[in-house]
């Protein structure tokens, strides 16, 4: 079993990326961008501290501490900017079209799409580690540098999978100007954008998934009608014939192949 330090190690380009992110969404980041970079302050001892000034590779205290702040405020923004959301909404619509109500667990429902949100994302985390986390961990660039530099994969994904319609209307909202391309409109304003995109995209999936289950409850309720029948729950019977159709068609199997191909 891996040591403590050696699991902090493996985690914390991702925990660092989820920092970036924060820092580059939240408020801070327009104070950060504004405010002129302070001068070396002498301490005792002939040593002087910098913050920002140059590009220097942040202590092992700094690293403690980004990633105790990422622990606790980047899940939502990770969450929000990849592909959990479309995801989990069509395997819990999935669920609801079964009859299942807790089975699979909400657990291993969440699971999955943690797991598969990671598989989809994982040539944009490698882009965005490899362009803006891996050199600000060396120290070859600032703080600045690295959020650009970070940003701006998530950007082009967010920006590919944001429909046209959606994102006129966060725009329209923001009452500012419409932005000549995707690239000029301000994060702030595509994450929701981008987030209404996939809850639309994950309904159209979650309706078709829907209809051949809705035939199966119809003609059940309507075998039983017409055998008098009227106290024995339609459910009870049709949940079995919906199971056997969804194991036959291997229905787990072409839910994810659709999410995976959504994104390519």
């Amino acid at each position: 079993m891996p040591s403590p330090l050696a699991l902090l190690r493996r985690v914390r380009p991702l925990l660092v990326t989820g920092l970036v992110l924060f820092t580059a969404f939240g408020p801070g980041a327009a104070l950060a961008s504004a405010a002129p970079s302070p001068s070396p302050s002498p301490t005792p001892g002939g040593v002087s501290v910098t913050l920002d000034g140059g590009a220097t590779q942040p202590s092992q205290t700094v690293t403690i501490i980004v990633l105790l702040t990422v622990l606790s405020l980047a899940p939502a923004l990770l969450i929000l900017t990849t592909a959990f959301t479309k995801v989990i909404v069509v395997l819990s619509l999935t669920r609801n079209a079964l009859g299942t109500q807790t089975i699979p667990p909400n657990q291993v429902l969440v699971g999955l799409a943690l797991f598969l949100s990671l598989f989809i994302m994982a040539p944009v985390l490698s882009q965005m580690n490899d362009q803006g986390i891996q050199p600000y961990m060396k120290g070859d660039i600032t703080q600045s540098q690295a959020i650009e530099r970070t940003v701006k994969p998530l950007r082009t994904f967010m920006g590919e999978q944001t429909r046209p319609a959606e994102l006129a209307t966060m725009v329209k909202l923001s009452g500012e100007e419409k932005p000549a391309t995707v690239d000029d409109v301000p994060l702030t304003t595509l994450v929701p954008a981008f987030v209404l995109s996939e809850l639309k995209s994950a309904f159209i999936i979650g309706f078709v998934i829907f209809v051949p289950f809705l035939v199966i409850d119809v003609v059940v309720s309507s075998v039983l009608m017409s055998m008098g029948m009227m106290m024995l729950p339609p459910a009870l019977i049709s949940l079995p014939f919906k199971l056997l159709l969804f194991v036959m068609v291997d229905g787990w199997g072409l839910i994810v192949t659709a999410l995976v191909q959504s994104y390519r």
